[in-house]
């Protein structure tokens, strides 16, 4: 699945939301550990991540040329800042009409409109996919985020008070979101 827009930011900039190729390997692991070092609202500690580069490039053309699933990069000044995907949550007939979406941005970007853009953009290739319904869980205490989903359409569904385990924190509650396409 291909994608592809270039839109000004807030702060005047361009920053362009693309399918990751080959060649951002490296650059998307990297901005996959920082996002995952800036907050604690993601799945992952950033020393969990047991990706190289290579898998990561593997990964990312795998995404471009999957039907129905992809990974979006978000550059701004010829540097990734963030990343947006969906994923199929299965192929078996009772579950092929739901798709995962997650997303993380450079927190130095927070507050750009870049959040937004990603989210659209997940939205509507899951739309050209054919999927019926598009899922994420976020943290109970990621507010921005969460009035971000709901003013896309997203509505949640269910709460898991013991979602995550955070080192810091102890238990996080998660916030299980969807939006029927």
């Amino acid at each position: 699945m291909e994608y592809f827009k270039a839109f000004k930011l807030k702060d005047g900039r361009t920053c362009i939301l693309r399918n990751g190729t080959e060649e951002d390997g490296q650059a998307a692991l990297e901005n996959f550990k920082l996002t995952h070092e800036q907050t604690d609202w993601l799945l992952t500690y950033p020393e969990e991540s047991t990706f190289t580069v290579e898998q990561e490039k593997q990964y990312l053309q795998e995404k471009t040329k999957s039907p129905d699933e992809i990974e979006i990069l978000a550059e701004v000044d010829g540097k990734v800042i963030g990343m947006a995907g969906i994923d199929r949550i299965g192929r078996a007939y009772k579950v092929k009409h739901r798709a995962g979406f997650g997303i993380s941005i450079d927190k130095a970007y927070w507050g750009l409109g870049i959040g937004r853009e990603l989210t659209r953009a997940c939205i509507r290739c899951a739309r050209e996919a054919g999927y019926a319904q598009l899922e994420l869980d976020v943290a109970g205490e990621n507010e921005r985020a969460i009035a971000l989903y709901k003013s896309e359409g997203f509505v949640v569904f269910g709460r898991n008070p013991k979602g995550f385990r955070s080192r810091l924190t102890g238990w996080q509650e998660m916030v299980l979101m969807r939006l029927e396409l």
